[in-house]
């Protein structure tokens, strides 16, 4: 726990000397850009597009009011689940960018893209571990983002079904990755 703590306290505030800067760590960068960059907010907001159409939670209504609640809760939610997400994989030397396979056929494609969401690679040593940091920030978020959703969604049951869709949206856009086409150089 005190080496994720660590982590993360480096990942936002960075090194403490110029000295340290030269050697920053690889995830400070991408976990800024990642959590509040432009792709962040516009996840959020089409999250909230979705909850408005669909009027979930209920209780925030369909009004400008209710989608504000909505924009805001996805992206406390997607900051919430970075900030447990990059510094357990920090922590952990796990990578967290997707790697387009070199199998051939859509089954093997289908199943690396479906495996590649709870499973990785060490950066330390291209080895196979799981996506722990992945995992746990999609889990931390889904229970954490409980906190400020309406009564009736302030559930264990409610937190796991979070977790289990942020997980499958992470396989999705895996399953998106390997089938983009791709241009060779």
């Amino acid at each position: 726990m005190r080496q994720a703590t660590v982590a993360f306290f480096l990942l936002v505030a960075g090194p403490a000397s110029a000295a340290e800067n030269a050697s920053e760590h690889p995830y400070r960068s991408a976990y800024k850009k990642e959590t509040f960059g432009p792709k962040a907010i516009v996840r959020s907001a089409g999250g909230a597009v979705f909850g408005q159409i669909t009027n979930h939670p209920k209780e925030w209504g369909r009004g400008p009011a209710g989608f504000g609640k909505r924009v805001a809760s996805g992206f406390a939610t997607h900051v919430v689940k970075n900030s447990i997400e990059y510094p357990i994989a920090a922590a952990r030397h796990e990578d967290l960018l997707y790697h387009p396979s070199n199998k051939h056929g859509f089954g093997p494609r289908l199943q690396y893209a479906l495996v590649s969401t709870v499973v990785t690679r060490k950066t330390t040593t291209g080895k196979k571990t799981v996506a722990s940091g992945r995992i746990s920030g999609a889990i931390g978020s889904g229970m954490i983002s409980r906190a400020w959703q309406p009564a009736a969604a302030r559930t264990v049951g409610a937190g796991f079904a979070s977790a289990g869709i942020t997980l499958g949206a992470q396989a999705g856009a895996n399953v998106a990755q390997e089938f983009w086409p791709r241009h060779k150089k």
